[in-house]
């Protein structure tokens, strides 16, 4: 389960796909040229101007696997993935957890929210090119690709998030897990700046067990 809750989402399609896997140059935060320091300027404008998301997503496993679901987006500090059945699975992020759901299995796991790369996207507000979990930045033809790390005390990457360009839009990430393995989930159709419930953050809970009738 601990799987789902690294690797919260990124997505797939050849286009999105294609760069997303190369390495852009690892330098210290204070050491960005002007042109990619602009390039982080503007995902921070678009990130600290986005409080709330909805969106569909597509999910690639390091084996293959896919899964599919929608996503929510609170800020600060909020987000639910809802996966699409076969899936069992749930996902919230609140009060600084996060909780996995097997609804098969009945289970509810939580990791905190540090140990994951969600903060890039559930902080208040951000300012990327200070921030040193960005190890690089690169410009490609129609994209900005970001590295980053999901603790300061690691020396690689292990998430690269995606945006369109010119016009900034957040549209996957890829997260390698300890064992080498990507999962790279993509977003569609993004709904920025709705409403959404506060019901869909609840910290989510087993099913009660049902009493045997014991004859």
């Amino acid at each position: 389960m601990r799987r789902y809750a690294l690797c919260l989402a990124a997505l797939c399609s050849t286009v999105l796909l294609g760069g997303a896997g190369q390495q852009a140059p690892q330098r210290l935060y204070q050491a960005y040229s002007d042109q990619e320091k602009a390039d982080l300027d503007k995902i921070s404008g678009y990130l600290n101007g986005m409080h709330s998301l909805r969106a569909g997503f597509i999910q690639i496993g390091p084996q293959g696997g896919v899964d599919q679901g929608e996503v929510a987006i609170q800020k600060p500090g909020q987000i639910r993935f809802e996966y699409r059945p076969p899936s069992p699975v749930s996902i919230v992020a609140t009060g600084g957890q996060v909780y996995v759901k097997n609804s098969k299995l009945n289970t509810v796991d939580n990791y905190d929210l540090s140990d994951t790369p969600l903060g890039l996207l559930l902080n208040e507000t951000v300012d990327l090119k200070t921030n040193k979990a960005v190890l690089g930045v690169v410009e490609q033809e129609g994209a900005i690709i970001v590295r980053a790390r999901t603790s300061t005390n690691r020396n690689n990457s292990n998430i690269t998030l995606m945006f369109t360009a010119p016009n900034i839009e957040l549209r996957q990430w890829t997260v390698k897990d300890a064992q080498g393995g990507n999962t790279t989930v993509a977003l569609r159709n993004l709904q920025p700046g709705v409403t959404l419930a506060p019901a869909i953050f609840a910290v989510p809970a087993k099913a009660p067990r049902q009493a045997s009738n014991n004859r």
